[in-house]
């Protein structure tokens, strides 16, 4: 599909990557890992054609290779709604529908029917309307409002202009876009930065049945865990490729490393002891044929080199300035709303000393809102009140707003710290990874990343025993995030995170609020309760459902026999067709296991990856038959 050999590309003088090779096959959904400023972007960048490299070649299989890039910042057309934005995904198809409007206008005003002109135009509307059919004209309007929807849309979202949404939604429409143009490559930067849980879940299991490639750079290790069938890390220029999932990865690089190290240590020693033999040889005449012998053979051993990392994270630890009362925040009916849209109504929350809890929900449901409120950043309605001695920290989640990009990164933290901390503002940025010339850096030629270690490192300057924190792991590595995550562990003060990363929450909160529906609702225990609970509720919601059904086929016995032989048949039907649902995807899942335990060994079979896709698309078409179906059978029942 896609080769890369001997990629270089060079920064002010210093190689960013230096001769690196990959090829890229259908079917690869690729993790692309490395700590921030590794260079993960740039080679998104030089996949997608936008940025030029140095040398090397990049070569691809057809001409007609389709690549679909989600990047970190995008534009925007304004005027248009949501589904009309959505709609460009399908360009050719709306050329088509132009097509067919201006012929149907002409067909509409002419009368010479026997005319060749006439003719034409009949011929010319069969093929367009033949072409239109094939590339999905009839189905890419429901195909919209079923991805609008996952990513987290309402159906009343849809005739809204993108103009009123903020970045984070204004992301998901763009990828929208992009999972709608069926694309053979598609390139990922930091997909689930802007997505709730929900959301995240969803996309998992879109692009585990994406039939071409996928490269994502993400920081997220469960979604990695969970998507990906291959890693790829860029670490300090150079490039190490496995078949493996993220933590399968970590876990083979680190058993390779050990084999490197205990293989180099054999070496070594073979190596001092011919070392040895050649200085006890050369002092007699009658060995020196021998100890030049030892010199050649020395020479042409290849030295064993043992994997290079890059090793370096940030430090973390938040002090508490002194400890606050027992009760540190107290809310009663408070209610926020933006013009007619209401987002929280008649809420009430107290938070005690060392209590840890976590924000979680759908986007818009009011979760970073709340968090500004507690902070002082928002008005509402209602009742706050902070507790004896609470000094309050506030991470923002979009770092832009609330960091001068006219400032360096060393101005920054001067102009927040006091005369008490001044004198430690370079050891705490060299803490967070900004050393020699990068204190220099503007803030607004900072990565996502770095921009988010500046702004913790700012928390530090301020006396704090109460950190309220929107989204913290956005951008960050995820060395930097486990990190950061072992500091909040420790900390011993108070606790609010908003956050829709699963594994940063696991075990770091004792408590957690979904927002819902203007409303927040308790969970005592942390992300992994919380999804049980979820799952068991949906779980009721769908056998509740059933058990309607059932009642209403119970209740009614005015079936006419011929209404009652036709139920039959349709069922039997699909029970045949959830057993071949079901034989299709055991031999999916086989193949799957088989790529996982050998994968290079698998892909080389002839013709695999049509039978492969071949098996995808069979599957597909059995559970459109199978929904179909259903649908039938509730109609006659």
């Amino acid at each position: 599909m896609l080769n890369i050999h001997q990629l270089t590309i060079a920064f002010q003088g210093d190689d960013l990557f230096e001769n690196i090779s990959f090829r890229l096959q259908s079917g690869n959904r690729i993790g692309l890992i490395g700590k921030n400023g590794a260079g993960k972007s740039t080679l998104l960048k030089i996949i997608s054609g936008e940025l030029e490299y140095d040398s090397g070649q990049i070569s691809f299989e057809k001409k007609d290779l389709k690549i679909g890039f989600l990047k970190q910042d995008i534009d925007f057309t304004c005027g248009r709604t949501i589904l009309e934005e959505s709609y460009e995904a399908f360009s050719e198809i709306k050329s088509l529908e132009r097509q067919l409007e201006k012929i149907n206008v002409q067909l509409s005003e002419r009368t010479d029917y026997e005319s060749q002109i006439y003719h034409e135009l009949m011929v010319d509307l069969n093929e367009i309307q033949h072409q239109y059919e094939i590339l999905g004209g009839y189905n890419y309007k429901g195909e919209t409002e079923k991805i609008l929807i996952g990513l987290g849309f309402k159906r009343s979202d849809f005739d809204k202009l993108t103009d009123t949404f903020s970045g984070g939604w204004r992301m998901r429409i763009e990828l929208a876009k992009l999972l709608l143009q069926k694309n053979d490559v598609l390139l990922l930067d930091e997909p689930t930065n802007h997505l709730d849980i929900e959301s995240i879940i969803w996309l998992e299991q879109f692009l585990k049945n994406c039939p071409g490639a996928v490269v994502i750079v993400s920081h997220d290790k469960m979604f990695l865990d969970n998507v990906t069938n291959r890693t790829i890390e860029i670490v300090l220029g150079q490039i190490y490729d496995m078949p493996k999932p993220y933590s399968k990865y970590l876990k083979l690089r680190a058993e390779q490393k050990a084999l490197q190290i205990s293989a180099q240590k054999n070496q070594q020693k073979q190596i001092e002891h011919t070392e040895k033999l050649i200085e006890k040889f050369r002092a007699k005449a009658t060995k020196a044929t021998m100890a030049q012998s030892l010199i050649k053979k020395l020479d042409k051993i290849d030295r064993i080199r043992v994997d290079e990392d890059d090793n370096s994270v940030m430090s973390v630890k938040f002090p508490i300035s002194l400890n606050p009362g027992k009760v540190v925040l107290e809310i009663k009916n408070i209610s926020k709303s933006y013009g007619d849209l209401e987002v929280l109504k008649n809420i009430d929350l107290m938070v005690e000393r060392g209590q840890k809890i976590a924000f979680v929900g759908q986007n818009g449901q009011g979760k970073s809102t709340l968090a500004k409120i507690l902070v002082g950043e928002l008005s509402a309605k209602g009742y706050l009140n902070l507790g004896h001695n609470v000094k309050l920290g506030y991470f923002a989640q979009n770092q832009a707003e609330y960091l001068d990009g006219k400032k360096t990164v060393l101005n920054t933290m001067i102009d927040a710290a006091n005369e008490t901390n001044r004198s430690k503002v370079r050891d705490i940025l060299g803490a967070f990874l900004f050393r020699g010339e990068t204190v220099d850096k503007y803030v607004s030629v900072l990565s996502g990343g770095e921009r988010n270690r500046l702004a913790l490192a700012k928390l530090l300057l301020q006396p704090l025993n109460v950190l309220v924190m929107d989204e913290p792991t956005n951008h960050l590595d995820i060395q930097s995030k486990n990190v950061l995550k072992a500091a909040l562990k420790n900390f011993t003060g108070t606790l609010v995170l908003v956050s829709h990363d699963r594994e940063f929450l696991q075990g770091l909160n004792d408590v957690i609020y979904e927002f819902k529906d203007q409303k927040i609702k308790p969970y005592l225990g942390d992300i992994n309760f919380y999804l049980e609970q979820r799952q068991l509720q949906n779980l009721r919601e769908v056998e509740k459902k059933t058990a309607e059904i059932k009642i209403k086929k119970k209740s009614d016995n005015k079936l006419s026999y011929e209404s009652q032989k036709k139920l039959k048949s349709l069922q039997n039907r699909l029970s045949k067709l959830e057993a071949s649902i079901s034989f299709t995807e055991k031999k999916i899942k086989e193949t799957d296991l088989e790529l996982e335990i050998n994968y290079e060994a698998t892909v080389s079979a002839p013709n695999f990856f049509d039978t492969y896709q071949a098996k995808k698309t069979k599957l597909e078409g059995l559970m459109k038959q199978w929904e179909t179906l259903t649908e039938s059978i509730e109609n006659q029942s």
